[in-house]
């Protein structure tokens, strides 16, 4: 892991740029971490793009530490600079042509767009959490918070270091998603926009009823994609204050 700028935010969080491996990423630290003291982390997670993802994210990074968390993120592959998959490409050349068309995106565009993605940045976010919690001042437990959801449910089912989850529902769920979600036991808290204009309700449902997990939450709330209301936010934090101290 390289650092390649930092700043103190009038907050007093510490956020760092880094690369590892090539991969982009930013990692926030409240002001009460140390060596002595370390605090927990929440990854980040987000459907790619950090640049244009980086509004919303410092939003949640700032929550995370003010509640007494640090927070990291890594791009996505094949968002930002990364390199672009020409398989990937293809399918969401083809899910943007069913949605213009009126016509259901069908499973293997879904799998096309999906799995790939899953199978490589999953590793990327293990080796990022190897990194982040070799830091002074980060320790566990570690939670993970955001989608898209086919990641977030394959890091909760193959993480041992994960204690506890947010899944954002509205991304395309494979049905190998689904299958994965039934050996899922860490604490979960789904969100889901309820009018969300890019999801398939019916789908999100059925992948909470999937999961495996003792204790889990459905928080929906009506609106669309990025209407999402800030006392949900409020609920998550509550929720990872229970299973992160």
């Amino acid at each position: 892991m390289r650092f390649t700028s930092e700043q103190r935010l009038d907050d007093g969080v510490l956020e760092r740029e880094f690369t590892l491996d090539g991969i982009p990423g930013i990692l926030w630290t409240p002001a009460t971490a140390s060596p002595s003291a370390p605090v927990p982390l929440i990854l980040l997670g987000h459907p790619g793009g950090l640049q244009r993802m980086y509004p919303r994210l410092l939003d949640r990074a700032r929550q995370s530490a003010a509640d007494g968390f640090a927070a990291a993120t890594v791009e996505l592959p094949g968002s930002g600079d990364r390199p672009r998959s020409a398989v990937t490409e293809q399918a969401r050349a083809d899910l943007r042509r069913a949605m213009a068309a009126g016509e259901p995106v069908g499973a293997e565009i879904v799998d096309r767009l999906v799995l790939p993605l899953v199978e490589q940045a999953v590793p990327e976010w293990r080796a990022a959490l190897d990194a982040l919690l070799a830091l002074p001042g980060i320790g566990g437990p570690v939670g993970y918070s955001g989608g898209v959801i086919a990641i977030g449910t394959r890091l909760a089912l193959v993480e041992p270091r994960i204690a506890a989850a947010v899944l954002f529902a509205g991304s395309f769920v494979p049905a190998a998603t689904v299958e994965e979600a039934r050996r899922v036991t860490v604490p979960l808290h789904v969100l889901l926009q309820w009018d969300d204009e890019g999801n398939d309700r019916q789908a999100s449902l059925d992948l909470f009823d999937a999961f495996g997990s003792a204790e889990k939450t459905l928080h929906a709330n009506l609106g669309g994609h990025t209407g999402v209301p800030r006392y949900a936010g409020d609920a998550a934090a509550q929720f990872f204050g229970r299973h992160l101290r």
